[in-house]
């Protein structure tokens, strides 16, 4: 279908895409395109709408993401009327609220109390990690890799290590971030077990106890942790499940507060919300930082899960001066086992880098040879393709399942990519209750609470959709919803 309507408006409160978006969802409900039809393609919404190839595929990636269009290959994106469609999309923060740096809550001792209960009753569909099912991963590619390292590197076992990481992963890995738009060398990268480490030497380069820290709220619980376990503050900053931490109230909590010494964000997929900072945001978010002498430390462990072929730019692309400290993994996109992780730290570069021999000493080598190997190869690539495929399919399902057996007053926010679903609970529930009947039940999931030291999340889930969608899942999430039911009755 051609639809030629005027250009969309120079001057918007929200980004573009979403106001293009929102004129043809606008469209949808009219029934002037209909269930099947087929959406006009990129290169007419530039043409109609006189927009960026980046607003463009950004509309059309933020329909389908909420369940209204669906991409075939080669034919271009049609309308779907999903049955999630009538769940109401996550809550927006207040960006007004008064902000609270909080010391100590003691939110490692939540954390420690809620992965002990899940240890000591493990459960048969476990929903609360974020990692994929063994078997979406390149399993034979790998162990073909790492047999070939062993015999290629015959004393590798009983080697020494180099103390930053083997050069050819260093190598692999910073060719891939030059192509991503990131200007380093292999001599940048530091390798580092997992992306939890690498927020830690981060932090430790960059702040010390009694340091205030901006966070986004609700954020990644082992952040949470980690600052605690630095003896640091944590000021969490409203962020939206759809298009990530406030800018604007980042730069209020700057001039408020004046103390702050280091921004820690997820721009890409975020932990919990699974939200996307478009462009603009992350450059503005950059330029902010820049202008406060503020350390931006950028964890980016799931953009290559984002659905298409074309990954968002992460924030460090803006970086002209060195103040974003870069933090990556290879955890959720190729082996939680290997437990590797790599950082670029600008102008901290040779701080991680003696912090790193001080605490941990080097990664072993093996895994590194092995993901070099593979990396390397066009079949890494084929790998993320089918794997970002797949997490849409079982996020979808997911969702599907979700909006027929949940409470009526659920909301859920689809993202377009990663391994985790953020639903947000009818207000009189607690995430904790939930988590308790459902252990008791065999289904692991996260509660809302642990993602923030305060109580306002407490309503709130993360379910992960890393494993494939079984009719043992979908009688899980049915189980769970009936839990949701009895517990607000």
């Amino acid at each position: 279908m051609d639809m030629t309507p005027p250009p969309a408006p120079a001057v918007t409160a929200q980004p573009l895409y979403q106001n293009l978006a929102e004129h043809y969802l606008s469209a949808i409900h009219a029934g002037t395109l209909a269930t099947g039809d087929r959406m006009p393609s990129v290169r007419e919404l530039m043409r109609h709408h006189h927009v960026s190839l980046s607003t463009a595929l950004q509309s059309l990636r933020h329909l389908e993401a909420a369940g209204w269009l669906e991409a075939r290959p080669r034919s271009g994106y049609f309308v779907r009327q999903p049955r999630r469609a009538v769940i109401r999309p996550v809550d927006e923060p207040n960006i007004l609220a008064p902000l609270d740096p909080a010391q100590y809550v003691g939110i490692h001792e939540q954390v420690s109390d809620f992965i002990a209960r899940r240890q000591q009753q493990l459960p048969a569909i476990d929903l609360s990690g974020m990692t994929c099912a063994p078997e979406l991963y390149a399993v034979d590619a790998l162990k073909s890799a790492a047999m070939r390292a062993l015999r290629d590197h015959p004393n590798l076992l009983t080697s020494v290590m180099p103390i930053n990481g083997n050069p050819h992963f260093r190598q692999v890995v910073a060719r891939r971030a030059v192509q991503a738009g990131i200007r380093i060398s292999a001599d940048d990268v530091v390798v580092t077990h997992g992306c939890i480490e690498a927020l830690n030497l981060a932090l430790r380069a960059v702040a010390q106890a009694g340091d205030t820290i901006a966070v986004e709220s609700p954020t990644y619980f082992g952040l949470l942790q980690t600052l605690e376990s630095l003896g640091m503050r944590a000021l969490e900053i409203p962020t939206s499940p759809q298009s990530g931490i406030s800018v604007a109230a980042l730069e209020l909590a700057m001039q408020t507060y004046g103390n702050i010494k280091a921004v820690v964000v997820v721009p890409t997929l975020q932990n919990p919300l699974g939200c996307i900072m478009s462009d603009a945001a992350k450059q503005e978010l950059v330029a902010l930082c820049e202008r406060y002498a503020v350390p931006l430390i950028e964890d980016d462990a799931y953009t290559e899960l984002v659905n298409g072929e074309v990954p968002p730019s992460a924030a460090k692309v803006w970086d002209k001066t060195g103040n974003v400290i870069y933090c990556a993994s290879l955890n959720k996109i190729l082996a939680p086992g290997m437990r590797l992780g790599w950082m670029t730290s600008g102008k901290w570069n040779e701080r991680v880098k003696m912090l790193k021999f001080a605490y941990t000493r080097a990664n072993e080598e093996w895994t590194q040879i092995t993901a070099a190997n593979y990396m390397s190869s066009p079949a890494y690539d084929r790998h993320l393709r089918r794997l970002r495929i797949l997490l849409k399919q079982q996020r979808e399902q997911m969702a599907e399942s979700i909006a027929a057996y949940f409470p009526a007053d659920t909301r859920l926010t689809v993202p377009n990519g990663g391994v985790g679903l953020w639903v947000e609970l009818p207000q009189q529930l607690s995430s904790k209750q939930v988590f308790t009947a459902a252990l008791d039940e065999g289904i692991g999931v996260s509660p809302g609470v642990i993602f923030s030291n305060s109580s306002r999340f407490d309503h709130y889930l993360r379910l992960c959709c890393g494993k494939p969608f079984t009719r043992e899942l979908d009688q899980a999430l049915r189980r769970l919803g009936a839990i949701a039911e009895r517990l607000q009755a």
